[in-house]
């Protein structure tokens, strides 16, 4: 069909009128769909305008947009029933004085299904050289899938967009976000609440999320409100708060994750961290009880480097009665600790067995195992971590990663020899999980390669 796009797109040709039933691959379109190449003409098919491809407004209908350049104004919401589609190779930027987000309500979907030669971007409207963290919101999906909060009524999701989310059908599916580009996002909405590079609430397992680079955003680069939603390859770049935020009862699965952090950039107001996580954010003991399962990710701080900020934090902060499964990973360089569980319920729930912490290569530049809790001392972890496939290091060269740090990115892969190359377990994990040898993101080959971009200042779009 994309084909036949391209074929049918002249000078003289001023839109194109999709009937009903045009299959996509994966879905069919069975609302008539108009897609503008005339700038001087208004779409509005059901709720939502393109005006010489700007996108705003409420969409209340399903919509495709061939590969091109597009403008996000505003508080964008799709609605119930409609789908967004962007073909690979699109490339949207929020509008500079009304800055965008686009907001997937529960019941639509977000197609944005990039190719590793041709990624999907959302980035900041401004030119090459004058781009900065918050130029615009981000992307938040909402889906019905459970959290751990009341469901009469169901929660709105942060960042002032006023959108419910969550549900009773972990299989919920909200589309399909594949080798995609998020770019200075996270525009404070209202204070102390900015939206995220990727928020996902009550997002289900039918969601395909894979190859996503968030990098520059002014809150977390992810964070998941409770739901089941799984992962693959996720990019954290520079973030100025949390890398990944687990919530109100997330208990999806995630494979590959690289987090490296900018040595003079965090939020001035709150710890960035390679993980924070917290079940209902008051310390209950509220279902389902998040419960992350996550493998191979590399976690890198500052280590130390020159001009590093205060308030860049933990690799891993596991709060208030959280539980977790991180195995076969890198903790390295983060300046106040490594792996740190901060409750009793936490720790409670790692001494009984619920949570697990296994195979992992701990560094850090304060503490590597801490433990704020009597049920044990942080000398009592570190042995369990160790007795269960971890080491220790004082040094992160030890570890013989090729380069891991922002200073010099992006090769984070293992050299010949490092300890990461081997060691990884995967013994009583999900089927969801690759079985590799190596632990960390990275083994022999660089997943990033083609679709990741470590410098987007420089980009012209």
């Amino acid at each position: 069909m994309i084909n036949t796009l391209n074929n049918l797109k002249t000078k003289n040709m001023k839109k194109i009128l999709f009937g009903s039933l045009i299959t996509l691959g994966l879905f069919s379109m069975t609302a008539c769909v108009k897609v503008n190449f005339d700038e001087s003409e208004v779409i509005d098919n059901g709720g939502g305008t393109t005006v010489g491809k700007v996108i705003t407004g409420i969409i209340t209908s399903t919509r495709y947009y061939p590969k091109d350049v597009y403008t996000l104004k505003g508080y964008v919401y799709v609605t119930e029933g409609a789908t967004l589609t962007f073909e690979a190779g699109s490339v949207i930027k929020s509008d500079i004085t009304e800055k965008g987000a686009l907001i997937i309500e529960r019941g639509a979907k977000l197609i944005a299904d990039g190719k590793a030669n041709n990624p999907i971007v959302f980035t900041s409207g401004k030119p090459a050289g004058q781009r900065t963290p918050g130029d615009w919101g981000g992307i938040i999906l909402l889906g019905k899938a459970p959290t751990n909060r009341p469901l009469d009524p169901a929660p709105t999701i942060e960042g002032g967009v006023g959108r419910q989310y969550g549900g009773t059908d972990p299989n919920d599916e909200s589309g399909i976000l594949r080798f995609v580009r998020i770019e200075y996002a996270g525009i404070a909405a209202e204070p102390g609440s900015e939206i995220n590079g990727l928020t996902m609430g009550g997002v289900g397992s039918g969601t395909i999320i894979e190859n996503i680079q968030v990098s520059f955003g002014n809150d977390d680069a992810y964070e998941f409100f409770g739901g089941t939603v799984n992962a693959k390859n996720l990019v954290a770049l520079a973030t100025a708060d949390d890398d990944f935020d687990f919530d109100f009862g997330y208990t999806g699965k995630i494979q590959f994750g690289y987090s490296v952090r900018k040595p003079d950039f965090v939020d001035a107001g709150d710890a960035g961290n390679g993980i924070e996580a917290d079940n209902d954010g008051s310390g209950s003991s509220a279902t389902p009880n998040t419960r992350p399962q996550l493998s191979n990710f590399t976690f890198v701080g500052p280590n130390n480097a020159a001009g590093t900020a205060e308030n860049h934090n933990l690799s891993n902060r596991w709060r208030r009665s959280v539980q977790f499964v991180l195995r076969n990973s890198i903790l390295m360089g983060h300046p106040d600790g490594g792996f740190s569980m901060e409750s009793d319920g936490t720790v409670t729930a790692y001494k009984n067995g619920g949570s697990e912490f296994k195979n992992n290569l701990v560094h850090s530049n304060g503490d590597p195992y801490i433990s704020k809790s009597a049920v044990m001392t942080s000398a009592e972890v570190k042995a369990k971590a160790e007795s269960e496939g971890g080491i220790t290091y004082t040094n992160a060269d030890d570890i013989q990663l090729n380069s891991p740090f922002y200073s010099n990115l992006p090769n984070p892969l293992p050299k010949a020899g490092s300890p990461a190359l081997t060691g990884a377990n995967f013994t009583g994990m999900n089927s969801f999980f690759s079985k590799v040898e190596y632990r960390g993101a990275f083994g022999t080959t660089n997943w990033m390669e083609g679709w990741t971009n470590f410098d987007p200042q420089t980009k012209a779009y």
